[in-house]
């Protein structure tokens, strides 16, 4: 799951940034709402955390005119500001209040609920074969046995599986499971899928598409 952080306060912003990288989220981050509008107009997210009061405007007031043009992915607004209104306005726009100063485990618990919540209409349990991938659960069997994965793994599985027998680029697979400070170039997505061949067993599911990327299939 992909989440944008906006916040101008520096230190804040990277302690939610390090706080949701180590539960497996991929993060993106911006200082304003600008560079927040820009992030969004070319990555697609599945929830969106904002600083209410920005040095570049109101938060609430730029969701609100995203909103009224039919935009759905839901936010988390932190703030300083505890009143009634000002937690009625988060919720009548879909999104959610962390009142600052705020633990980061909670930020992390509201952040994973809302991106469940922005996915409710979807399937959250993914089969193919004997795999069975639970979105909500962040669990995955194979032949009804529990496996250990880490979330980066989960990730890149959760991918494939929801393009079965299709080839998903390299790009794309980065993309999902990292954010834009991963550097495609390496090779990290190949040693993820190495590891996620030894955990699933045999028969092997995960295949390399030359020139492409990888896939789930079957093969004879």
């Amino acid at each position: 799951m992909r989440v944008l952080v906006t916040e101008d306060d520096d230190d804040l912003r990277t302690a939610v940034e390090v706080s949701l990288r180590g539960a497996g989220f991929a993060v993106d981050a911006a200082a304003d709402l600008p560079q927040a509008d820009f992030e969004i107009s070319v990555n697609a997210y599945d929830c969106l955390v904002f600083d209410r009061m920005l040095p570049s405007g109101d938060a609430l007031d730029y969701v609100r005119a995203k909103r009224d043009a039919g935009w759905p992915v839901p936010v988390l607004f932190l703030t300083a500001r505890d009143g009634l209104t000002d937690r009625l306005d988060g919720l009548r726009l879909g999104g959610d209040y962390l009142v600052k100063p705020f633990a980061m485990a909670e930020l992390v618990a509201r952040v994973r609920s809302l991106c469940r919540r922005g996915t409710a209409e979807q399937s959250t349990v993914l089969r193919y074969s004997d795999v069975t991938l639970d979105v909500s659960k962040h669990e995955v069997h194979r032949a009804a046995v529990l496996l250990t994965l880490t979330p980066k793994e989960f990730l890149v599985l959760e991918r494939l599986m929801t393009s079965p027998e299709r080839p998903v680029s390299r790009k794309e697979l980065i993309r999902h499971a990292w954010d834009e400070f991963a550097e495609p170039s390496t090779n990290v997505l190949d040693v993820v899928i190495s590891q996620l061949r030894r955990k699933l067993r045999e028969p092997q599911l995960i295949h390399a598409v030359r020139g492409v990327g990888y896939q789930i299939t079957q093969r004879n």
